[in-house]
């Protein structure tokens, strides 16, 4: 295929970056009006004129997309990609969707991680919650995998804390809980397939260049 000819893929998480995301681009003058419209069955949005193309993912399957040259970009937030750790560039900081990754529960379990003490975490990233009791407070815990309501875990005793995105934290003060320790800021990333880097050197460096200048 000649390199003209090629499409640069964009892998997108579904979600409220994705309306974000698109106005950022629009103003890198990159257009494609269909993908926003939520009644749309379609999977792969294309932008014949400038040969790119769109497809919407879960969140969590951005990066592998991304790692496994499905999509060359991906926009994804900090959070996915610090859990599912997959081997991608990470390449700009797109400032928006921001929130923390916080370790949160009631008042009370702030002894026991002021201790150190042997606790129950309930989390739907045991990966971010594992490297950070493990690597950075060398704290030995128990992780419980959560897919839902993960501030249910210390209410019904399952945890005595959470490890959980935090924005305003109104679901936690509603739910008797607190934040206790934050582990990172989080917002949306641009990642990027470490081939099509070298391939497509020229093309991805104008558009990071681009997106820099009109954030």
């Amino acid at each position: 295929m000649n390199k003209q000819d090629r499409y640069l893929t964009f892998a997108l998480g579904k979600g409220r970056l994705v309306d974000s995301t698109m106005e950022l681009l629009k103003k890198c003058g990159i257009e494609c009006e269909e993908i926003t419209d939520k009644k749309t069955r379609k999977l792969i949005f294309t932008n014949e004129e400038l040969k790119l193309k769109f497809f919407l993912a879960k969140g969590p399957d951005v990066p592998t997309y991304v790692e496994y040259g499905a999509a060359d970009i991906g926009i994804v937030g900090k959070d996915t990609i610090m859990e599912e750790n997959r081997s991608v560039y990470e390449v700009l900081d797109l400032g928006f969707g921001k929130c923390r990754m916080c370790v949160c529960g009631p008042e009370s379990a702030r002894e026991l991680l002021d201790h150190h003490e042997m606790i129950k975490v309930a989390s739907k990233y045991p990966n971010i919650a594992k490297d950070y009791f493990y690597n950075r407070k060398n704290q030995t815990v128990d992780i419980i995998k959560l897919n839902g309501s993960v501030e249910l875990g210390p209410i019904v005793n399952l945890s005595d804390v959470i490890v959980d995105i935090v924005e305003t934290g109104s679901t936690l003060r509603e739910n008797g809980l607190t934040v206790l320790e934050e582990i990172c800021p989080l917002s949306a990333r641009v990642i990027v397939n470490q081939v099509s880097m070298q391939m497509e050197s020229e093309r991805i460096h104008k558009l990071i260049n681009d997106m820099k200048e009109n954030l």
